[in-house]
């Protein structure tokens, strides 16, 4: 019998007087400083223009192997699967179409709203982010910022700031990077102070959020994977097959964006960028789950943290640098035995060298993963190890359209494939190859 969830003592800060706060602090800010100047924002007025709306489309060519992917609720690690018989399979696959919205309301307020479709996506069209930003003019060596809405906290090092959160040199991002796609939006709001000290910039950010409480499902469930789809405001990912006890638990999907405890979640980060080309960032997150709250559809709180960090360095004129490394833990369940049912700890970094040969960027990335089982109710035959490597290039033929070619294989162990999945050996490779053409209006 599962016991009876706690109720959320009355007394917490919600997550509505929290967005308050954040929402007043940039007026606050400029109450203590007000400008030198009328720079008469309203001038920059732009709701409804060809400068405020674009379209990008992603169209591929994919020839892939390996046993049945996490899309279609299996083990594979990556979004394209092989054949019946697990072997090289060629499709080809409008992947992606997204309606970014950028308008801008001052000169210094501004948002970003996008919808997407995403192929085998249970919400086929659904919005991916929609949150506003505040960036007013610096003056002097201190400078604010602030965001607000429905997004994804400052991570990745691979991805684009601007919309449809696309990957940037390659194709697929890594293993963390789209972990943090899947499973790490939020809908809160964050404050940046930006400041000059010597000849060095650092910033620091703090973020308070919400509908983020299962953050860790995945992980646990399925493991680390390699792809590029993203979490959606209403959309569902499909879990593997689950053990004898959790199947009677958990609902056979998870949402990204469910709000179950009412607890607030918070994340910080602080970045330095000295006078030499190179920049160092680290980040820490805490939902703030109850592990013990669910919902009567079998979706649960997760209490899910962990560090981030990140670091890039210009290597040359032509040879860029990005690493980053991630460690936490996530828990999920009530105690038998003194353990949670469900209690995972993952470990995930990387290391990618982009050169550029005139406009072409041919990049190389390694990276290696794991997670580690120690709950009651989840064997250590669920923990996974693994390892990736991938090459790309992309070539840009003209200002609205860029082809990108990726190689990546994949090769990892976890027990489940045969105890759950019904595979002959916990261990497997995959290869993918895929030609991508985006198209950007």
């Amino acid at each position: 019998m599962i016991p009876r969830r706690k109720l959320a003592g009355s007394s917490g800060v919600t997550l509505a007087a929290a967005l308050c706060w954040l929402a007043a602090t940039p007026a606050l800010a400029q109450e203590a400083t007000p400008p030198a100047n009328d720079t008469g924002g309203g001038s920059q007025t732009d709701i409804f223009s060809k400068d405020t709306l674009s379209v990008l489309v992603d169209a591929r060519l994919v020839v892939a192997n390996g046993a049945t992917s996490y899309v279609d609720g299996g083990f594979g690690k990556t979004r394209f699967q092989g054949g019946d018989d697990g072997g090289f399979k060629a499709r080809a696959v409008p992947v992606e179409a997204d309606l970014i919205w950028t308008p801008r309301f001052t000169s210094s307020l501004n948002a970003n709203v996008s919808v997407a479709y995403q192929k085998n996506h249970e919400e086929s069209v659904d919005l991916i982010e929609a949150f506003v930003n505040y960036l007013p003019e610096r003056k002097g060596k201190v400078g604010f910022s602030a965001r607000a809405g429905l997004m994804w906290p400052e991570i990745s090092l691979e991805h684009s700031t601007g919309g449809a959160w696309s990957v940037v040199n390659t194709i697929t991002p890594s293993t963390i990077n789209a972990w943090v796609g899947e499973e790490v939006k939020v809908l809160g709001g964050e404050g940046t102070i930006h400041a000059a000290v010597g000849q060095s910039e650092l910033t620091a950010t703090v973020g308070l959020f919400g509908y983020n409480d299962t953050s860790g499902t995945l992980l646990s469930f399925r493991g680390w994977a390699l792809h590029d789809e993203k979490a959606t405001a209403k959309g569902y990912f499909k879990l593997p097959p689950l053990n004898d006890f959790i199947v009677h638990l958990q609902e056979d999907r998870t949402k990204s964006t469910a709000e179950i405890d009412h607890n607030v979640g918070f994340y910080g980060r602080l970045d330095w960028r000295p006078p030499q080309p190179w920049g160092a960032s680290v980040f820490y997150y805490d939902n703030k789950g109850d592990p013990e709250a669910f919902t009567t559809a079998g979706q649960w709180g997760w209490r899910t943290r962990f560090w981030n960090v990140g670091f890039n360095a210009d290597l040359g004129p032509n040879t860029r640098l990005l690493a980053q490394g991630m460690t936490g833990s996530t828990i999920m369940g009530f105690e038998t035995g003194g353990q949670r049912w469900v209690r995972t700890k993952f470990q995930s970094a990387y290391v990618l060298v982009t050169h550029m040969f005139g406009d072409v960027a041919v990049t190389g990335r390694a990276e290696a993963f794991s997670t580690d089982e120690h709950g009651s109710e989840m064997p250590r035959n669920n923990s996974e190890d693994g390892w990736s490597m991938t090459a790309a290039a992309r070539v840009p033929i003209n200002d609205h359209l860029t082809a990108l070619f990726e190689a990546l294989n994949v090769r990892s162990s976890r027990g489940t494939r045969v105890t759950l999945g019904g595979l002959t050996s916990p261990f497997e490779g995959q290869t993918v190859f895929q030609a991508s053409l985006r198209m950007r209006f």
